[in-house]
């Protein structure tokens, strides 16, 4: 299988919808709102980056790197999430193919960190760590992690972009 990371285009975001529908659909831990979470962030210019998987052209695969705040201040840290791949591809890499394209697009902007929020068991392949220092609150600590992109330290509360409060 062949496929190919590009930056999201305008005329994508119907699909990438879908796509994120379908593969939130089939998820163990999903709210619903994931898709109305991305169109929110993009009508905000709040998608800092937004990359597509295509395969033979389709999108098959998106990634969403928004900013975040720790205790009120931009640090320069992004959240990571959704992250969403059509549920037939399922177990292909595309997923951590996009979550690596989007952190090394993350560290070309000069990004000091990322924080995600999710399985403790997939993330730490990419570098993520439970971080005591980094907190998010209302969630159990092993399921939010930071990652230091320029090797500073952060601490404090995180909150992210008023997106994820769509429904």
């Amino acid at each position: 299988m062949s496929y190919s990371i590009r930056p999201e285009q305008p005329e994508d975001a119907a699909v990438i919808r879908q796509v994120i529908t379908a593969a939130f659909a089939v998820a163990e831990h999903a709210s619903g709102t994931e898709g109305a979470i991305v169109d929110a962030l993009r009508a905000a210019g709040a998608l800092s980056v937004s990359l597509v998987a295509t395969l033979d052209g389709e999108v098959v695969g998106h990634v969403a790197f928004s900013p975040v705040t720790l205790e009120g201040r931009d640090l320069g840290w992004y959240g990571l999430g959704p992250v969403a791949v059509r549920p037939d591809l399922h177990g292909q890499g595309i997923g951590a193919a996009l979550i690596r394209a989007g952190l090394e697009r993350l560290r070309e902007l000069g990004a000091s960190g990322c924080v995600v929020l999710g399985a403790p068991a997939y993330y730490p392949r990419f570098g993520f760590r439970q971080t005591p220092e980094i907190r998010y609150a209302g969630v159990p600590a092993e399921y939010f992690m930071a990652l230091s992109l320029d090797g500073s330290a952060a601490a404090g509360e995180v909150a992210y972009h008023a997106g994820f409060s769509a429904s």
